[in-house]
């Protein structure tokens, strides 16, 4: 997934300001570190996404 396309998802499914606070300021507790922080180390996004979309109870529809 590219980077985009996780934007994309991620302002979709939780809205601009939401999600940029929940990618750069939640610990995701499976990874302990933020999403902005997994990606900056080479996550691929589409993990983070699916990581976000558990935590936050997102129906498998729309990962």
């Amino acid at each position: 997934m590219r980077l985009t396309e996780f934007q994309e998802l991620l302002y979709t499914e939780f809205g601009a300001a939401r999600g940029d606070a929940l990618l750069s300021d939640h610990v995701l507790p499976a990874w302990g570190r933020t999403g902005a922080q997994a990606i900056a180390d080479g996550a691929d996004p589409r993990d983070v996404w699916r990581a976000l979309c558990t935590e936050f109870d997102v129906p498998k529809a729309r990962w």
